[in-house]
């Protein structure tokens, strides 16, 4: 990379105008070892990036120095881009992995990857397909309550459930990521769903219990 040492970007604040440098021949000079063209980059995809690690890590801070591995990765990584898929799926997925290996570091999985679904056999057939969309979550909570719901979840659930039903992956892709089978990435997609539905019961109980007593209270307060 024509010794080049990669410190770290800060971000501008100005729009990219119309008629710059198209993005493929961005990456063509980044790929040279242009620091102007790695920059642009990081101004183009940075906010994107840093909002898919949030979603992963729940925590702001860490997201922000895991977009800064990310960017450090791509610096390091992007001569390895060729084109075959676009630029911003492979920087999707060079993200994904950053916050993967991060965890793997620095915490021990609440639940394993590898554990078998319980009382199930993959083989026999399950009565209900545990990868298929969850009609009880999607579309019945607001963005708010379901990632908070969703920080609460183990690790290993949380994961799952945000590669598949957030960011769009397909099992065997994650299965692929998480070096788990696909059974597995389905049964723990099937138990975050589940977990997921009893904290969201839970807060919906609470907050009825909360208005309940509210509306006791003003009423008391009017006699």
């Amino acid at each position: 990379m024509h010794g080049c040492v990669w410190t770290g970007f800060v971000a501008r604040p100005r729009r990219v105008a119309e008629g710059e440098v198209p993005e493929s021949e961005t990456i063509r000079r980044a790929q040279h070892g242009d620091p102007e063209a790695f920059e642009r980059l990081y101004r183009l995809h940075s906010r994107r990036v840093y909002s898919v690690v949030l979603r992963m890590v729940g925590n702001p801070a860490e997201a922000e120095d895991l977009t800064q591995e990310a960017f450090l990765q791509l610096f390091r990584k992007i001569h390895t881009f060729r084109g075959d898929a676009a630029f911003t799926t492979w920087l999707h997925r060079l993200s994904v992995n950053v916050v993967l290996m991060r965890l793997r570091k620095k915490t021990l999985p609440q639940t394993s990857l590898d554990e078998p679904a319980d009382n199930e056999d993959e083989t026999s057939g399950p009565k209900r397909d545990v990868g298929a969309e969850d009609p009880l979550i999607e579309g019945s909570v607001d963005r708010v309550h379901l990632e908070r719901a969703v920080a609460e979840l183990p690790p290993g659930y949380r994961m799952v459930f945000l590669l598949h039903d957030v960011q769009g992956y397909e099992h065997n892709e994650i299965a692929r990521i998480m070096d788990c089978s696909i059974g597995n990435s389905k049964s723990q997609l099937h138990k975050a769903r589940t977990r997921l539905r009893e904290i969201l019961q839970d807060r919906a109980r609470d907050e009825a219990r909360q208005q309940r007593l509210e509306a006791s209270e003003k009423t008391g307060s009017r006699d």
